[in-house]
C-alpha cells in the first residue's frame, strides 16, 4: 500500500518524549470515559500489562474519573507463574492501577487455574456479559497485540480467550523489558485475548514508546494487513489512536504525523 493510506483509518500522535506520550494518551483516554459516562451508566475497559504502559497508567491515575463506574479487565496473562510473580500482569496492573482506584470491579484471569480450557470460557463469558467500550493496549516487538504472536495470530479467530504458545521473539522481548533476567525463565505459554475479543472495542488507544518497536509500528501502518503482522488489524478499527514517541516513530516520515 502506498504510503499515506493509515493517515485515513488511524489517528497517529507523536510526542517527543516517552513521558509526554504517556501523558497525553491518559488525558485522550480519561476524556473519552467521562464523554462515555455522560451517555451510560457503566463503562469497561481492558487493560494492557506491560512496561511501554508505565507513563499512561501513572498519568491516568492523576485525572478525574468516576471509578466506581467502571469495570476493568486485563488482556492476556501467563500459564504458570507463581501466583505472587511481579511479572504476572494481573498483579503488575493490581500494583500500578487496580489497587489504587476504587473500580466497580476489576476482573483477572487466571493463569493458574487447574483447567485452563474452563477458565478461558469463564473470562469470555465476562468479556461477551461486558462488552469493551475502551481497549488501551501497546505493540509487541513482532507486531504482536495481546499475545497473539504471528503468524498464529488469526483475525476471525472464533474464541474470544484462549491459550497460546508464545514465540521466541515475544519471549525476548520480555527479557529487553527487563521483566525477566534471562529468556530461559520466560514462560512459553500463556492466556489471550483473541484478536477479535480486542477489536469488539469501540474505542482502541494503542500506546507504543521505544526504539525497538520503531520497525512494529511502521509495519503496523504500512504493511499487508495480515496475520504475520498481526498489529495492521488495527488499521481496520475506525476508532483507534495510536500513540508514539520519538524513538517508536523513528522510521516513519514526519510530513505524515
Amino acid at each position: 500500500m502506498e504510503k499515506g493510506a493509515a493517515k485515513s483509518t488511524v489517528h497517529v500522535k507523536k510526542y517527543p518524549t516517552r513521558q509526554a506520550m504517556g501523558e497525553a494518551a491518559a488525558v485522550a483516554v480519561a476524556g473519552q470515559i467521562r464523554q462515555l459516562l455522560e451517555q451510560q451508566e457503566l463503562v469497561n475497559i481492558i487493560f494492557a500489562a506491560a512496561p511501554s504502559q508505565n507513563e499512561f497508567l501513572a498519568a491516568l491515575l492523576l485525572e478525574e474519573i468516576d471509578w466506581e463506574r467502571i469495570n476493568a479487565f486485563h488482556m492476556d496473562e501467563y500459564v504458570g507463574l507463581v501466583a505472587d510473580a511481579p511479572q504476572g500482569f494481573g498483579n503488575f496492573l493490581k500494583d500500578r492501577l487496580f489497587a489504587k482506584v476504587p473500580f466497580r470491579t476489576v476482573h483477572y484471569i487466571n493463569g493458574n487455574a487447574p483447567d485452563l480450557h474452563a477458565e478461558c470460557s469463564r473470562y469470555a463469558q465476562l468479556v461477551k456479559q461486558n462488552p469493551p467500550d475502551i481497549v488501551c493496549l501497546g505493540i509487541g516487538e513482532n507486531g504482536h497485540i495481546a499475545f497473539n504472536d504471528p503468524p498464529a495470530a488469526d483475525f476471525e479467530d472464533p474464541e474470544l480467550v484462549k491459550q497460546v504458545g508464545l514465540d521466541s521473539v515475544c519471549r525476548q522481548q520480555q527479557v529487553n523489558d527487563g521483566c525477566f533476567a534471562a529468556l530461559s525463565l520466560v514462560p512459553a505459554k500463556a492466556l489471550t485475548l483473541t484478536i477479535p475479543a480486542l477489536i469488539k472495542g469501540r474505542y482502541l488507544y494503542c500506546i507504543v514508546p521505544g526504539r525497538l518497536k520503531a520497525q512494529a509500528v511502521y509495519n503496523t501502518l504500512y504493511a499487508e494487513i495480515k496475520s504475520l503482522y498481526p498489529s495492521t488489524i488495527l488499521r481496520t478499527h475506525p476508532g483507534m489512536t495510536l500513540f508514539l514517541d520519538e524513538q517508536s516513530a523513528g522510521m516513519l516520515n514526519t510530513n505524515e504525523l
